[in-house]
This record gives structure tokens, sequence and C-alpha cells, in this order.
């Protein structure tokens, strides 16, 4: 690797977004001597308390974002929902990483799934739904019970409905209209994965374990590492984020969710089937784990990455539970900690339903 490709300590990484990603981004940036900027439009920020440096702007200011990327030596996003006209923007002006392609398919289900189709990725049988007769044609062709989804805006459950008949169909449609939107075939799995991997500028790639998640009300509540999953199965998973991350030409962390399937009695292969449901061009809730199991976790590992330093060790030390704390859990959190238990608290000023305030890292003995 040439160091002249290489960020020298001291060098400035600004992040887009500042959640309690950014926040735990710009805490690992500072433990490898390097300095952050985080650009939010929210003056109560979680990042904001753990840098002297940041920009309270709208995400599609031109000039702020041009002052911003100006003022700093590479930028990175810890959200997807972004402007993709504003990475763009900075793109022309100073490198940006993870890339604004890896962001716009992300961004988009329908681009998502045709990019990892062409990857020969398994994913669900889906249909592109924009009106009543194309919703009738989906229910067809998908058959029920299946998931409406916008392509654009979804997290956490957020902007997809489930549908078991066609006015089931029809009321969401009526609900999301004039957006774009995707019916998903309803997968029956027997768990669900994530892979989290890492590649820098010159092509190094790592990856960690997978991880088994656990999800109540669509919110991403435990992550269990090791996953109850065969060696095959675990190898295909980390083939599959690997190939991911080269095809895109990826610089950072991603995050590969899948579902994983029973295999069909005669099947040949009788392995289970691995579904990929979604990729996240960032740092992934499903790899907090890593803070408490690894020698370099997952936020440490895309600071190097996009600074092109050699990617760390991702090897798991002890077995690891991740619960995130959300809405009022977080109230008291402090006072019921283990001594086997790390915690992670977001420092956000309000608590609300379904909103992500902390986790905990702990180790299953």
């Amino acid at each position: 690797m040439s160091k002249n490709d290489m960020l020298p300590i001291g060098s400035t990484i600004g992040i887009i977004g500042g959640g309690q990603l950014g926040r735990m981004l710009s805490l690992a940036a500072a433990q490898l001597g390097m300095k952050t900027a985080i650009f939010c439009p929210d003056p109560q920020s979680p990042a904001f308390d753990v840098t002297p440096n940041i920009t309270i702007a709208p995400y599609d200011d031109e000039a702020a974002l041009k002052l911003f990327a100006n003022s700093v030596d590479v930028i990175t996003y810890e959200f997807e929902n972004l402007p993709l006209e504003s990475i763009k923007l900075l793109e022309g002006i100073k490198n940006v990483a993870p890339n604004s392609r890896a962001l716009a398919i992300s961004q988009d289900r329908l681009q998502e799934k045709q990019f990892l189709s062409k990857n020969e990725i398994n994913i669900a049988p889906y249909a592109a739904v924009n009106n009543e007769e194309e919703l009738k044609a989906a229910i067809k062709k998908i058959t029920l019970p299946a998931i409406l989804k916008t392509t654009r805006m979804g997290y956490d459950g957020k902007g997809q409905r489930t549908i078991k008949s066609l006015e089931d169909g029809l009321k969401a449609l009526k609900e999301f209209k004039g957006q774009e939107l995707v019916l998903e075939a309803f997968i029956g799995f027997e768990r669900e994965i994530s892979v989290i991997v890492a590649r820098n500028k010159n092509g190094m790639v790592r990856d960690y374990e997978a991880a088994e998640n656990v999800h109540q009300n669509h919110i991403l509540k435990t992550s269990v590492v090791p996953a109850n999953i065969n060696r095959i199965v675990a190898k295909r998973a980390s083939r599959i984020a690997q190939h991911i991350v080269g095809s895109l030409n990826y610089v950072g962390v991603l995050g590969v969710e899948f579902f994983v399937v029973p295999a069909a009695s005669d099947a040949l292969d009788k392995y289970p089937t691995l579904i990929a449901n979604e990729i996240a061009p960032r740092v992934h809730n499903s790899g907090h784990w890593t803070q408490a199991a690894c020698l370099t976790n997952q936020f440490e590992q895309h600071i190097r990455a996009i600074c092109n330093w050699p990617l760390g060790d991702p090897t798991r030390y002890c077995d690891i539970k991740m619960e995130n704390l959300i809405g009022d859990e977080i109230n008291g959190a402090n006072e019921k900690l283990e001594s086997g238990t790390q915690p992670h608290f977001y420092g956000k000023k309000q608590a609300r339903v379904g909103r992500k305030m902390g986790h905990l890292n702990s180790i299953i003995k």
C-alpha cells in the first residue's frame, strides 16, 4: 500500500449526519488521532457533543456544503436518506466514501434489487407498482401475502405495509399515493442475519462474522454472535458481502442483511438459501457488537477504510449480544448495568416511541 494514498494522522474527517452513528464514528476517529467535523441541520444532534467542529445547515444548502467540503480532508456519511445531488456536489470537491453510486442504489429499492439480481444474488420476487392496474398484476405475479414498500425513505419499518388481500393493497396504494412502490413476496425465513464488510481504496477487504438479528415492531432489537447457522451458510454470506463491495468499488463499511430460508425437501443443495434483503452503505446497527467483541470495531474499521489505512482484525474474541435501548428503555438503564455489559448511551435529548436511545453489548458466558 502506497503511503501517499493514506490520510496522515491529524487529518479532518467530514461526517454528513449527526446521529448516533456519526457520534460513534467521531469517537473512533479521535482514537486514531483524527479530527472530525459534523454537518447536520439539527442543532441538538448527539454527534455535536463529541467534536467542536459543527455545521448546522440543511443537507441541500450548497453554499454550506462547499464550505464544509473545503474544510475537511475526506467526507463520509452516517445514513443514506440524504439528497443524492448534495453528495454528488461534495464529490466534485473532495473524496467522498462511500461513493454516490452506492448511495443511489441503496436509496431506491428497485435499483437495489436490480443491482443484486445483476450480480446473481438471490432476492425475493418483486414487481414495481405505481397504480391500481400494476398492483393487480403484481398480486397475480407475486401472490399473497406480500409486502408493499415505498422504493425510497424506508427504514425501521417505515414505508411498508403487509398485504393479505387486494383490499389491503388498494388501501396502502391510496395511503402511499404519489410514491413509487414495489410489491415484494413474503419470505418464510427461519432467521435473519447480517454481515458487516469493509473495503479500502486499495481493495483490501475484511468482513465480520454474521450476526443473528431479531426485530420488534420492525426495529432491530438484538443481534447475537455467533449466529445459529452452519459453516457453509456463513461462508456464503461472507462471499456475497465481499462480492458486493467489490462490484461497487466501495470504500468504507457496508451492512448486508439476509433472510435464511430452509432448503426445499427436494432441493439438491440441502443447505439453507440466503435471500439478500437490503444493503446499507454505512456502519450498521447490527454491527455494534464489534465494539465489545473485536480488536477492531466497525467504526474504527470505517475510519481506517476511508483514510485508506490497512484494515484491522475483525476476529471475534467472545460470544456477544447487542441489545438496542428503544424509547423509554433508556430511563434508568445505568442503574441496571451488569459487570459483563458495555453500555453505549447516545445522549439524545428526548426519548420517543421507536427512537434508538442507546445499546448494550453483553458478553454471553
